[in-house]
């Protein structure tokens, strides 16, 4: 009895001791997630827009902020800090390159921390770090862009009228499939016209019909068998009294008589 209740106090105690585990291990392993695209192209002298967005499985809290950090291009230092923004307040960073053209676009709420700098210059070209921390979802890396300052000639081909064309040109596309796939099924229907027959179709017809006629013939006579009995052939004659032996006088002829023979 004893062992029992020793037994059933360590299975109860391993038990908590699990449970205890597995919560404090979940929130360990809870790290905000930061997303960011990986290249972005500005046309100099224009505002460009520096998307990031998050994912936390906390709710956004006052206590949420949001770092960005800028490393020229090609420099081995780690990145500076230009913009801080926390409690619906935004803050600048330290470097004199961002003073004044950094504006905050983002919304928490909807988990987004974008921001947007003006006037992009050539010198702007470098690598861009966004951060987001949500307590107690501190833990996370940061996503960056690599930005790319260009004249507008050397911008990407993303312009209205080039996406209008490809949409066009997809519709087109899609209706030409559907015009063909229309097609190919007609032709593989089977035809349900009437062709006509060659020549082995009606000897063949036509045997099978004088089969069937004989046969019919045959079932006739069998099933209408007379139980009377049999006469004899009938005889029809025409009698001409006019004594006349021209041929041409046949119509003056006597009503037909008919003779019937019968066999007694």
């Amino acid at each position: 009895m004893d062992l029992r209740f020793i037994t059933r106090r360590h299975y109860s105690l391993l038990l908590c001791g699990v449970i205890i585990y597995l919560i404090y291990g979940t929130l360990l392993v809870t790290a905000i997630e930061v997303y960011a695209p990986e290249d972005a192209f500005f046309e100099n002298g224009t505002t460009g827009t520096l998307k990031c967005s998050f994912k936390s499985k906390e709710v956004v809290s006052s206590g949420a902020s949001v770092t960005w950090s800028f490393a020229p291009e090609g420099a081995t230092d780690n990145p500076t800090s230009f913009f801080y923004y926390t409690g619906g307040k935004s803050y600048p960073g330290s470097l004199a390159q961002f003073e004044k053209r950094v504006n905050w676009v983002g919304d928490l709420n909807k988990k987004d921390a974008s921001i947007q700098v003006a006037q992009m210059q050539f010198s702007d070209n470098g690598t861009y770090w966004c951060d987001v921390k949500n307590p107690p979802d501190i833990t996370g890396s940061a996503s960056h862009i690599k930005v790319r300052v260009v004249i507008k000639e050397s911008l990407p081909q993303t312009s209205p009228a080039i996406i209008a064309v490809g949409v066009i040109a997809a519709v087109i596309c899609l209706i030409v499939i559907a015009v063909v796939t229309y097609f190919i099924i007609r032709r593989q229907e089977p035809s349900h016209g009437y062709d006509g027959c060659n020549s082995n179709d009606t000897i063949s017809s036509q045997t099978l019909r004088q089969g069937k006629k004989a046969e019919s013939s045959m079932e006739s006579s069998r099933c209408s068998s007379p139980s009377a009995p049999v006469q004899g052939p009938v005889i029809y004659a025409q009698l001409d009294h006019s004594g006349n032996k021209n041929s041409s006088a046949f119509h003056k002829v006597e009503p037909v008589v008919y003779a019937d023979i019968r066999k007694n």
